[in-house]
């Protein structure tokens, strides 16, 4: 992981003011290795709610040149994990499923928009949505997961 930018950190105290500090930026300063690597712009967050766009890359193509659904997938997991995460709970959680539906392509070129919102949060398990769409408000794929507490503490 990068270091969190020091002078976002000095305005913050949570991770969720942290990723609101980064709102229009891209996710180069994600938490998450593979959010970093994914390369998206995050347009909001609040608590149980996050919204980035990406832009699909060839090597997010399948060889028919549109989005892998495992690229779209990752996308998802990624962006409800992130949101998770910025809930601010002691302790991590981590997927224990991800239901997709792959409706429509998304092109080389094309900008889709993720977004995650959180359903129910209980003390353990967490169940929240996301929805991938283009442009004009075509769904391309569409999740629901489970995230279950972990016994590893965060510290922020």
């Amino acid at each position: 992981m990068t270091e969190p930018d020091k002078s976002v950190m000095d305005k913050a105290v949570t991770r969720l003011e942290y990723m609101q500090a980064l709102i229009g930026k891209s996710m180069q300063e994600s938490f998450s290795p593979v959010g970093r690597w994914l390369n998206g712009k995050l347009l909001d967050i609040q608590e149980g709610s996050m919204q980035v766009e990406y832009v699909v890359r060839e090597d997010m193509c399948n060889p028919m040149r549109v989005l892998h659904g495992g690229i779209a997938a990752t996308i998802l997991d990624d962006i409800v994990g992130t949101m998770v995460f910025a809930l601010g709970r002691d302790f991590a959680y981590t997927s224990v499923n991800l239901n997709c539906d792959f409706l429509n392509a998304a092109k080389t070129g094309e900008i889709v928009t993720a977004n995650a919102s959180v359903i129910r949060a209980g003390k353990n398990i967490i169940h929240v949505e996301g929805v991938i769409t283009n442009a004009n408000g075509l769904i391309i794929a569409k999740c629901s997961s489970n995230l279950i507490q972990t016994s590893l503490k965060i510290s922020f």
